[in-house]
């Protein structure tokens, strides 16, 4: 009988020439090997992870210094010269308060170890302790030397397979997977709030500059208030539409349990399939509370689960 580790295959050989290389690996009929999430998960998930990519550190700066923006404005130029005392209390509280959660959200989803499998652990100790039986075979991924289970792929920019990998996402300089598809998903709904929020309030500003003398609306000039407004005006238009995609984007994935990579690729689907409701709360956690909206509570994803590597 051929020992473990020729039962091991390159991904990429063994889904692209699977029909040519069935008759050599042991393929006689496909079968999968359930590991537990324990022994997959790397050894960074408890550690700080960051991503040290110039083009998403740069992104993610900016996302930062755009809120940043929007805050000046929102603050400076319409609350706090404005007459109403209430306006200006209640709106830049909610502003304010949303604006936190979005940068705390976006610091987590950037900052969390989004699923990554453990590198280079396709050693051949590693597979005989599989106690693999004749016809079974497993995935091994070329680039990075890691047994690849179920619905993970390599990202070529994290260096890593991430289990569960929906896309790579450079405003977040991170992968979104796992682990942080949560807190991802959080960030695009209160970027968008805030975004629909920052609208609103220049639309009254406006209102009521064109009704008052225009020295009374902003402690800055006339000139300088309309160029301020009109480009946070369009940051919040663009960022509204393209967090608004992305979050409903999220939410049909996750109702579907079907990553965005593998609708892009249009995968055969490996996996049982379960409710919408029980999707959710594989994502944000079980049961059902306010903590789903908080990117300081970390999902109970209850019982351990069990990843498959698939043959």
């Amino acid at each position: 009988m051929k020992s473990p580790v020729h039962r091991c295959r390159d991904v990429e050989h063994g889904r692209g020439q699977g029909g040519a290389t069935a008759g050599t690996n042991c393929l006689q009929a496909e079968q999968r090997i359930p590991i537990s999430k324990d022994v997959i998960t790397s050894s960074s998930a408890s550690a700080m992870w960051f991503i040290r990519d110039a083009c998403g550190i740069v992104c993610a700066v900016i996302t930062w210094l755009l809120v940043f923006y929007a805050e000046f404005v929102v603050l400076f130029v319409m609350l706090l010269p404005s007459k109403n005392l209430t306006y200006s209390i209640v709106n830049g509280t909610l502003f304010n308060t949303l604006a936190f959660l979005a940068l705390a959200s976006h610091l987590r989803a950037m900052c969390t170890d989004p699923g990554a499998v453990p590198k280079g652990n396709a050693t051949k100790e590693y597979i005989e302790s599989l106690q693999l039986k004749p016809g079974q075979v497993v995935y091994k991924c070329p680039k990075c030397c890691s047994i690849k289970p179920d619905r993970a792929h390599h990202c070529s920019v994290c260096k890593r397979c991430i289990r569960k990998m929906d896309h790579h996402c450079p405003w977040v300089n991170n992968c979104v997977g796992e682990n942080n598809q949560k807190y991802f998903v959080l960030f695009t709904m209160y970027i968008a709030l805030i975004s629909l929020h920052a609208l609103v309030m220049v639309v009254f500003h406006f209102l009521n500059c064109f009704e008052d003398d225009w020295t009374k609306c902003s402690s800055f000039s006339p000139p300088a208030t309309v160029i301020l407004l009109i480009l946070l005006c369009f940051e919040g238009l663009l960022f509204l539409i393209f967090t608004s995609v992305m979050f409903g984007t999220q939410v049909h994935s996750i109702c579907t349990d079907e990553t965005g990579i593998e609708q892009l690729k249009k995968e055969e689907r490996r996996w049982a399939k379960k409710t919408k409701w029980m999707n959710m709360r594989a994502v944000f956690g079980h049961p059902f509370s306010f903590l789903w909206f908080s990117p300081f509570s970390t999902p109970d994803h209850g019982k351990a689960e069990t990843y498959q590597y698939v043959v």
